[in-house]
């Protein structure tokens, strides 16, 4: 089973889950703003995957601009852009799929939901 995390109030968070729901896909919700994941399990889905530290963070986000992160991010160590993933949800791109304690989508966008969901 997939996990979604999720923030409900998010316009694309409902599009993905309307999509996985159209297409029958079974999926546990988890709101990431309510039950933040811990920077043990970000840092892991992050060593077991090739996505590069940027990609996990809502660069859009209120909260990535308040910290001023666009220039630091990529002098963060794996674990502490992990340690600092998982002191707010709002900071993490949504929604985020995981499978198996490995990430399969990050955002939504149609093409890659069919590719990874069909």
């Amino acid at each position: 089973m997939f996990t979604f995390y999720e923030y409900p109030k998010c316009s694309t968070c409902r599009k993905a889950k309307a999509w996985l729901d159209n297409h029958q896909v079974t999926y546990q919700a988890v709101d990431m703003v309510k039950d933040t994941p811990t920077a043990e399990t970000i840092e892991s889905w992050l060593k077991d995957s090739d996505v590069p530290i940027r990609r996990v963070f809502n660069t859009s986000g209120m909260k990535y601009r308040e910290l001023g992160l666009k220039d630091q991010i990529d002098e963060l160590s794996l674990t502490e852009a992990s340690q600092l993933l998982s002191t707010d949800g709002m900071l993490i791109k949504r929604p985020l799929i995981v499978k198996d304690n490995q990430l399969v989508t990050i955002g939504f966008n149609e093409k890659i939901y069919e590719g990874a969901f069909n």
